[in-house]
């Protein structure tokens, strides 16, 4: 089973309705697809959501209106806005349970992706693989990169500001291929993985730590930056500041 027929029988499957054989389909294709298990959460959180939505019952004037509906009535304006404020209630709670469950899984997505990056880090860093081309020339590492990734990632030199470029190296995130660069400050690895953003939308820079590292996230020019490094807070926001510029 593909990522596609999961996509396509997802709420048949959040709602118990599909065969014992096709759920086991699905189940073992989440067990290897993070992306997928992560639109499954979405949608069982979405669904709690919905169902801890108010319900609003009818005024008896609008019940004693719809049942006389069986013969023609002309129904007073005063009838109708209070027909339409019901409605509007009823349509902004959905819209705020929609809304707060599509916040919650973009946390969530963004959780999972710091995790995945430091995870990488922390292979690179274990396995002594921090480079697939070292050097500290940008016009070096930036076209190493063209035959190897769809986009072309954004390589600075930053070390007139004391973080000098010291190589790249080629990394995979959900299953497609995305830049790591790598810059040093002293002796602590700054590993910043780069790809095209899936919201192309300027967002606010994200800070977190992970396993003891400093995780900075940000977007620029369709960009998506994840800085990781066991480097101070202070010299990592000033690292991030410099690259985002």
């Amino acid at each position: 089973m593909t990522c596609s027929d999961v996509e396509r029988v997802i709420d048949a499957y959040g709602d118990g309705e599909l065969g014992a054989a096709e759920a086991a389909e699905v189940r073992v294709h989440l067990d290897v697809c993070q992306d997928c298990r992560q639109r499954v959460a979405a949608r069982e959180s979405l669904g709690r959501l919905i169902r801890r939505v108010p319900y609003y019952e009818a005024p008896d004037r609008l019940r004693i209106a719809v049942a006389a509906a069986r013969r023609p009535v002309r129904v007073s304006p005063r009838l109708f806005a209070l027909a339409a404020t019901v409605a509007l209630a009823v349509s902004l709670g959905s819209g705020t349970a929609i809304r707060m469950a599509r916040a919650r899984h973009t946390a969530a997505a963004t959780t999972a992706v710091a995790q995945d990056v430091v995870a990488s880090h922390v292979r690179a860093l274990m396995g002594d693989h921090l480079f697939d081309v070292r050097s500290t020339d940008q016009h070096t590492v930036k076209p190493w990169f063209l035959d190897k990734l769809d986009f072309s990632p954004p390589v600075a030199d930053l070390a007139p500001l004391g973080f000098p470029l010291v190589g790249g190296l080629l990394e995979y995130h959900a299953g497609r291929p995305i830049a790591a660069l790598v810059y040093q400050r002293r002796q602590h690895p700054i590993n910043v993985f780069v790809w095209p953003a899936a919201d192309t939308s300027e967002a606010p820079a994200d800070t977190r730590e992970i396993r003891g590292f400093h995780v900075q996230h940000w977007t620029r020019e369709g960009m998506a930056f994840w800085a990781v490094s066991d480097l101070n807070r202070t010299e990592l926001d000033q690292f991030v500041r410099a690259l985002s510029q």
